[in-house]
């Protein structure tokens, strides 16, 4: 890895990229690797390497690499769960481009489970086969680590830590770079490809299994930019995460239930099967609204999930971290229940891209939960996200760049300027009050979103949600520091000590809360039906005329043509 010495770079020139890669999950950081290793590639992450949601994952990777198994079988799956709404050509090319992608990790050293000798391939919710591979529970931190490590000894990757992307670097309709706040300055990045590999939105929610990071960056500055954003109302609410008073939203991995553990009520009723014949081994977003339901009828606020029903050996070399993690908050999965309640987990939605990552803006592309590839359709199936982010990962080896001294031609100059100091200073008296009106906006944002638009959703809660981040919008885009979004291009811009690094990420990521808050609420509200992640309690039915994706252009929404999914 090459440390961001950013004078070092180009004699009287910005800093320049081939490829800039925002976001240091494992789709941005497989994407950095399989891009060849001539281009310069600038990598920037908002916390350190290791933080990211595909670091959280436990559930695992899919891939049908099993004697019993094939290609033909992992799409008819991904079909069924994503609701009529997958590319069929995407999810073609996610399960049969998965051996050589596993075999990679395998190489660069990720430690998945086996069984004399051989992968171990777990079942999961709405798989026919058993396909899940896992590295204990741990999975996403095992994949996330070992592609980290490899970044690092890249000396063709600069990695930008504690850098927060702004807005993308537009010029005549194409995307050159970012504007990147790093070491205390704002600066113009420039580069020929520039590729989001931000995560998700999960945030958005007051209840969220993601972490802090999960704010939909990557999707609100596409948008902003003017990309084509697809099927943002569709978000899969995971059924099973730790609620225990006190504890954060922590994910219990569905990979539990596949081997064995029940949900039950305080009654000791297992009622999954109430609600769908496979019981707890539905499609996530038939699970998650069974508790919904369940717990509307019985007035509880959370369900159990019994993991004794699971051999005690199995369960300790299955699950480690749940185990402990469960125990820390005061409840051991070997002798009772743990308390469970639904949470936003994933967004099937986002910018929308082709077979090649590609998106609508030359210049710029999208991989992981940022992009909608088609693969998910309405309803993500178990443990495909990570395997989309190293398959569609992969595709930026064909990146059109241009080599030599063309490049170098291109590289724009670069002026420091000073910020209008003054102008940008906040109604408080110090940055910890700006921070706590910051942290004060964005819980009110995300309890508003999880009234309205979590779970199940109705047209007069989404229309009163709607009118009321109206407001709070409006009011945002009248904060002095909207000014740095209107910043002239190419130049570099010293911050003022009272805007500190801590400060603009919390003011840069709750605009793009309020952004995708707003996308996704109006996509809701368009979309009059129920499908996949998406329930209306107004519309509880699927409907064909609605077999369309949600396009949306600026503030446009539109139907897409019928989907063949």
């Amino acid at each position: 890895m090459t440390q961001p010495d950013l004078s070092s770079l180009a004699p009287r020139q910005g800093p320049y990229f081939d490829v800039l890669v925002i976001g240091g999950g494992a789709a941005g950081l497989y994407s950095a690797l399989s891009i060849p290793p001539q281009w310069r590639i600038g990598l920037v992450t908002k916390d350190t390497l290791s933080i990211s949601a595909s670091d959280w994952a436990q559930g695992g990777i899919a891939a049908a690499i099993g004697v019993d198994d094939a290609v033909s079988l992992h799409v008819a799956d991904t079909l069924v769960a994503g609701a009529g709404l997958c590319d069929a050509q995407a999810v073609e090319h996610l399960a049969s481009k998965a051996a050589p992608c596993i075999q990679r990790l395998v190489d660069l050293g990720v430690a998945f489970d086996r069984t004399e000798g051989q992968l171990a391939m777990t079942l999961e919710a709405a798989h026919s086969r058993r396909r899940v591979l896992h590295a204990a529970d741990t999975t996403g931190r095992a994949i996330v680590s070992i592609l980290a490590e490899a970044v690092l000894q890249r000396p063709n990757i600069t990695v930008f830590e504690s850098a927060f992307a702004l807005d993308l670097w537009m010029v005549e309709g194409r995307c050159r770079g970012a504007l990147v706040a790093h070491n205390q300055q704002l600066q113009w990045l420039s580069a020929q490809a520039t590729v989001l590999a931000t995560g998700g939105g999960g945030q958005v929610y007051a209840q969220t299994t993601n972490p802090t990071a999960s704010t939909g960056d990557g999707v609100a500055m596409a948008w902003r930019a003017g990309a084509q954003l697809r099927d943002l109302e569709f978000v899969q609410f995971h059924p099973t995460s730790l609620a225990e008073p006190g504890a954060p939203p922590f994910l219990i991995s569905e990979a539990v239930r596949g081997e064995g553990a029940h949900l039950v009520d305080r009654q000791g009723y297992r009622f999954a099967f109430d609600y769908h014949a496979d019981g707890e081994l539905a499609p996530r977003d038939v699970v998650s609204r069974a508790i919904f339901h369940h717990l509307q009828k019985t007035g509880d606020s959370r369900v159990w999930l019994d993991m004794r029903p699971i051999p005690r050996d199995r369960l300790q070399y299955r699950f480690p971290n749940i185990l402990q993690v469960c125990r820390t908050w005061g409840c051991d999965p070997l002798s009772d229940p743990v308390p469970v309640s639904p949470a936003a987990h994933y967004w099937m939605g986002g910018i929308t891209t082709d077979l090649s990552s590609q998106t609508t803006i030359p210049g710029l592309y999208a991989v992981g939960e940022n992009a909608s590839t088609g693969v998910h359709g309405a309803n993500r199936l178990a443990s495909n996200s990570l395997l989309e982010c190293l398959v569609y990962g992969a595709e930026l080896v064909n990146l059109p760049l241009i080599s030599g001294d063309n490049r170098d031609r291109q590289a724009p100059t670069v002026e420091v300027s000073v910020l209008d100091e003054a102008a940008l200073l906040w109604p408080q008296n110090t940055a910890e009050d700006a921070l706590a009106t910051i942290h004060q906006q964005r819980e009110h944002l995300t309890q508003l979103m999880w009234d309205a638009a979590a779970i199940s959703r109705d047209q007069a809660r989404l229309e009163g949600a709607i009118a009321a981040l109206s407001q709070g919008r409006t009011e945002w885009q009248q904060h002095p520091w909207q000014a740095l979004h209107r910043l002239s291009p190419g130049q570099t811009y010293p911050l003022p000590d009272t805007l500190d690094w801590p400060l603009v990420r919390a003011w840069g990521e709750l605009g793009n809360l309020y952004d995708i808050a707003w996308l996704i609420l109006n996509s809701a509200a368009f979309r009059t039906e129920s499908r996949g992640g998406h329930f209306r309690q107004d519309y509880p039915q699927p409907s064909p005329q609605w077999q369309v994706h949600t396009v949306v252009v600026g503030d446009r929404w539109e139907k897409s043509s019928p989907v063949d999914g």
